[in-house]
């Protein structure tokens, strides 16, 4: 087996150097690590396909470097690095929970040996096993970055609700990160090896929401040539994520509502009960209770919806995550693009800490993804992030005002009529350009009474939805 790229992380403080030149020049990505916990940090953000250990760290029981590792599920593989006399240490070591072990001075033609041989035993077996093993190690809490006092809170409560069945109705701007909430909650429950199944109701015309979600029968309607399982049914046993809730219809909510008490549905054009063990997360970015009052969502619903409330802050009020945040990102793009790794100066940092991130974390990631793509150096420089960082800073004073002066409110208002002004008043482009649906983006212009130039540009037009 190939060992290029090959995740490797080295906990070495004798011959660190020596040992990280002989796996990088055989195409391994190395993470090198002097002690025990920095290790541990390590595999509490990322993924490793192995790690080698010096027998000098060994300890013995459960507070031992071994069991430690193994506790965290991150690493599948553990080598001892070892000299000639320290080789029985490194052969017990075997009966502690280690696959194998390499004797100072390391020969290259045995390094590729033993880790080939170990990586093909860790590759062999059911792959939809070792897939649903790599997404619950992917979703575990530790890999949240929570270093604010906010996000620790929402780490908390995944971990408070996992365990249970209840409802849990995650809120939140457009990209803060909802669905990674949703997926953490289900790896981290019994439901683990269940489907996790999402669905955006803003994306799917009200018309085809039903069958999208409780399936339907041949001949239900034009084009049903045959039955069709919906998300409910295909989720059986795990959860189900109902994504821009609040763009749901009335008539579905009336629907959603009864599969929430009873635990049963019928497809549509069916005339048997189905019934089904699913766990329903909801998430929305729109203010539910204002919905309420308009009557565009069911008061009842949201109560059963909103068994468990979580509140995922917006990136702004989550600057001490910002510096970790990027490395994380910055890693997985460069894993998923086949970069050599990326890092930021402490200007370039600096920059990302400074700007308002309207966006959220999903536009953080696509400004690492275009400039890790972009930049061929390792080094990603300030001068090399896109000029709007510089142009529009980070709010600064309580009470959600800007330098400026501007509420968070007034800010969404005032991109938004830039954004459709930028886009002639499409609103589906705007739409795409906001990241958020065109249904949101209706409501919203309706909500702030947006004003537009007319074409002939005399007078104001509003946009319609």
């Amino acid at each position: 087996m190939s060992l290029h790229g090959k995740q490797i992380l080295l906990i070495d403080p004798v011959a660190r150097h020596e040992t990280e030149l002989l796996m990088r020049g055989l195409g391994m990505d190395v993470r090198p690590v002097s002690g025990v916990e920095a290790a541990l940090e390590a595999v509490s953000r990322e993924d490793f396909d192995m790690a080698l250990v010096d027998v000098g760290l060994l300890g013995s029981g459960a507070d031992g470097i071994l069991a430690r590792l193994r506790a965290r599920r991150s690493v599948p593989s553990i080598l001892i690095l070892t000299g000639e006399e320290s080789v029985r240490r490194a052969i017990r070591a075997l009966e502690q929970g280690a696959d194998d072990y390499l004797v100072r001075p390391l020969d290259r033609g045995e390094v590729v040996a033993r880790l080939g041989r170990i990586l093909e035993w860790q590759h062999a077996g059911d792959r939809a096993v070792h897939l649903q093993e790599e997404l619950s190690r992917k979703y575990l809490v530790g890999n949240l970055v929570s270093r604010s006092e906010g996000m620790q809170r929402v780490r908390d409560q995944i971990l408070q609700v996992a365990g249970a069945r209840s409802t849990v109705l995650i809120l939140g701007e457009s990209g803060v990160g909802k669905e990674l909430v949703a997926k953490a909650i289900h790896y981290n429950s019994p439901r683990r090896d269940a489907p996790f199944i999402a669905i955006n109701c803003s994306a799917i015309p009200v018309n085809l929401i039903e069958s999208e979600l409780f399936g339907h029968e041949r001949g239900a309607f034009t084009g049903a040539v045959g039955r069709q399982k919906g998300k409910f049914e295909l989720a059986d046993g795990g959860t189900i994520l109902l994504d821009e809730v609040g763009d749901m219809d009335l008539l579905t909510q009336a629907k959603l509502l009864r599969v929430l008490e009873e635990r049963a549905f019928m497809r549509v054009g069916g005339g048997r009960e189905v019934r089904v063990d699913v766990r329903v997360v909801a998430a929305t970015n729109t203010d539910l209770e204002d919905l309420i009052r308009r009557r565009r969502f069911r008061e009842d619903l949201y109560f059963r919806l909103k068994v468990i409330g979580i509140f995922v802050p917006p990136l702004r009020d989550r600057q001490e995550d910002i510096p970790e945040l990027a490395r994380v990102l910055l890693e997985q793009i460069c894993r998923d693009n086949g970069l050599r790794r990326r890092r930021l100066t402490a200007r370039a940092t600096g920059a990302l800490l400074r700007y308002a991130w309207p966006g959220n974390v999903r536009e953080l990631k696509n400004v690492l993804e275009s400039t890790a793509i972009t930049r061929t150096g390792e080094i990603i420089r300030e001068s090399d992030l896109p000029n709007r960082l510089s142009a529009n800073p980070n709010p600064a004073t309580p009470g959600g005002r800007t330098r400026g002066g501007a509420t968070l409110r007034e800010m969404e208002r005032e991109l938004i009529r830039r954004t459709l002004a930028r886009h002639e008043g499409n609103r589906t482009h705007a739409a795409r350009a906001l990241r958020i649906g065109v249904r949101t983006l209706q409501r919203k212009i309706q909500t702030y009474g947006i004003r537009m130039p007319s074409s002939s540009g005399r007078r104001p037009a509003v946009v319609r939805a």
